[in-house]
């Protein structure tokens, strides 16, 4: 029989929030068990109710010197910003820290400078939920820890171009609704202008209702739109650029959320793999570093997504002066370059998905490579893959924390090793 709840842990009470966790939720002590208490920052003495992972903020009766108004009518509501309350330098300060906490927890040790924060109104991809409400769409992001849609009608992170298309985004995800299903839209901002990706379109949603959402973004001035994967209108080709290249993306395909974000870690990674002849690029994607790499040295790439794979092939025989680029679709988590095929490379870079690379960063610790640049989206296998490197001979030069995804509780890294010749 499962145990009752303590009706008293639901009323309203005063906790002192002792610091600000991973998710960027306060946290603090209650019946000697760590709570957290969402939009707090350390210091603060608040009034909450509920209990569990569910407590509710009622009134911060004693702010900390850093809260500061948010930027958004909808912080508080919409899960998408969770910081917005944090003044600059401190947050700054947090995300560095996210990365030191992971190290520390490694027994690992690094120069971590200060976090390059992205700015404002410069996010040129969004990933949108539509719904219906009644008549009516429902389209945005959705509620911290719920599936309840936070209706948009502003967003300061957002590039205007995107904000602007709310409204056209709601009708064309009008005609791909039935009953309760919820769609998702992803739109990014190339230079052809927007590139839209529907995807968890209901199966009884007929052809013609399809034909009516494409017609819809023609009319709105969208460059293409794709459901599922499947390109169903291109006005103009996406592109975006990537160096003295252009990127062309595959419908729906992982892109970096920010141009400013990706291209300060690209030169990071340029600058650290230096004058090498040979580099690889794992987990490639469709080219964000290889296109780049490629203006001074070939480039061998691998991606476990074909569709990648065939974007990045298309993206450098268009682009003029590149060294060679050669890329191949190759599983990295189940097959994962050896240490023999590595030691060819005079550097590598890698940027995998959240899981990290544990089989492929124990080929690269035996291997001869002589620098490696690591670009992460998760701190924690970072820090287990760095661990892995060290123990290999590899020594960490400098860790570089990005924030991309501005006043969330996400930090991204690049971390830049060598090992002694």
């Amino acid at each position: 029989m499962p145990a009752l709840q303590d009706p008293a842990a639901s009323a309203a009470r005063t906790l002192t929030i002792e610091s600000v966790g991973a998710q960027g939720d306060g946290r603090a002590r209650e019946n000697g068990a760590l709570v957290s208490v969402p939009f707090t920052l350390a210091g603060e003495t608040v009034r909450v109710e509920g209990a569990g992972d569910r407590l509710k903020l009622l009134e911060v009766v004693s702010p900390s010197p850093d809260r500061i108004a948010p930027a958004c009518r909808h912080f508080g509501a919409c899960g998408g910003c969770t910081l917005q309350h944090m003044a600059s330098a401190p947050y700054a300060e947090y995300k560095r820290d996210l990365i030191l906490r992971v190290l520390k927890a490694r027994g690992l040790e690094a120069e971590v400078p200060a976090a390059w924060i992205t700015p404002p109104g410069s996010r040129r991809r969004a990933a949108l939920a539509a719904k219906k409400s009644g008549k009516q769409v429902v389209l945005g992001f959705h509620a911290r820890k719920s599936h309840e849609l936070i209706a948009l009608n502003e967003c300061p992170v957002l590039r205007p171009a995107i904000v602007a298309a709310l409204p056209r985004l709601r009708e064309i995800a009008g005609f791909l609704l039935s009953g309760k299903d919820e769609t998702g839209l992803l739109v990014t901002e190339t230079a052809a202008g927007l590139d839209l990706h529907i995807s968890g379109v209901a199966k009884g949603v007929k052809a013609l209702a399809r034909a009516e959402a494409a017609s819809a973004a023609l009319r709105a001035g969208f460059a293409r739109v794709s459901i599922e994967g499947a390109d169903v209108l291109t006005e103009r080709r996406p592109s975006l650029p990537a160096g003295s290249a252009q990127l062309l993306p595959p419908p729906g395909g992982f892109l970096q959320a920010s141009a400013e974000a990706e291209a300060h870690m690209a030169e990071l990674v340029i600058d650290h793999l230096g004058d090498a002849p040979l580099v690889a690029d794992l987990f490639s994607g469709s080219g964000t570093f290889a296109l780049r790499l490629a203006a001074r040295a070939g480039v061998y790439a691998a991606e476990g997504n074909t569709a990648a794979i065939d974007a990045l092939k298309t993206s450098a025989r268009a682009a003029h002066g590149l060294k060679p680029v050669t890329a191949e679709v190759r599983d990295l988590f189940r097959n994962p370059l050896a240490a023999s095929e590595l030691n060819r490379f005079g550097g590598i870079v890698l940027d995998p998905p959240r899981a990290g690379a544990a089989a492929q960063s124990h080929e690269i610790a035996r291997s001869t490579v002589l620098r490696v640049a690591y670009v992460s989206c998760d701190p924690a296998t970072l820090a287990r893959d760095l661990r892995t490197l060290v123990d290999g001979g590899y020594r960490i030069v400098r860790i570089h924390p990005i924030d991309q995804f501005l006043w969330s509780a996400h930090v991204e890294a690049v971390a830049l090793l060598e090992k002694p010749s």
